[in-house]
């Protein structure tokens, strides 16, 4: 495991929310604020504040796309553009593996109710299936940007 996926699985574990603990898993890496970084992506945990829509491990890595192109491009076009291309391939390629980046499809459990949440924690669907998707969410993020010393390169 590398050290950006043990950093992401340790905050997952120690009380961050998914989309948290990618973002904040590639503040050193990309140079950014942890702290902002995590107080930003606090609502988009559960597929979007439990709404379980867009699954947090994909919001959080289309977060870390904006940051790492708004770092190479200065006008907010290029940023946006750049951004959207990545954000694409990121989601095709996240869905190819898991056939979904909806919240909901992935667990297959209402986290909205007491109930639903006590089914995901009784089956640990945190532990199996929302880190399984955050490292997927890493491992793609990690081929797609490179460490910031490499930036300077024009990478």
């Amino acid at each position: 495991m590398t050290r950006i996926e043990e950093d992401a699985i340790a905050s997952f574990r120690g009380g961050l929310n998914c989309s948290q603990a990618v973002v904040t898993a590639f503040a050193e890496r990309l140079g950014f604020d942890k702290e902002m970084a995590s107080q930003i992506s606090a609502g988009f945990g559960g597929g979007m504040g439990r709404l379980q829509e867009t699954c947090g491990v994909v919001t959080g890595a289309f977060m870390v796309i904006g940051i790492y192109n708004s770092q190479l491009h200065q006008d907010n076009l290029s940023r946006k553009e750049k951004s959207y291309g990545m954000i694409q391939e990121f989601d095709r390629r996240f869905t190819e593996i898991h056939n979904s980046n909806n919240c909901h499809d992935l667990i297959n459990c209402d986290l909205r109710t007491a109930e639903g949440r006590a089914i995901a924690k009784k089956n640990r669907l945190h532990e199996t299936i929302c880190e399984g998707c955050m490292l997927t969410s890493i491992k793609i993020l990690s081929e797609m940007i490179p460490d910031k010393k490499l930036l300077k390169d024009g990478n």
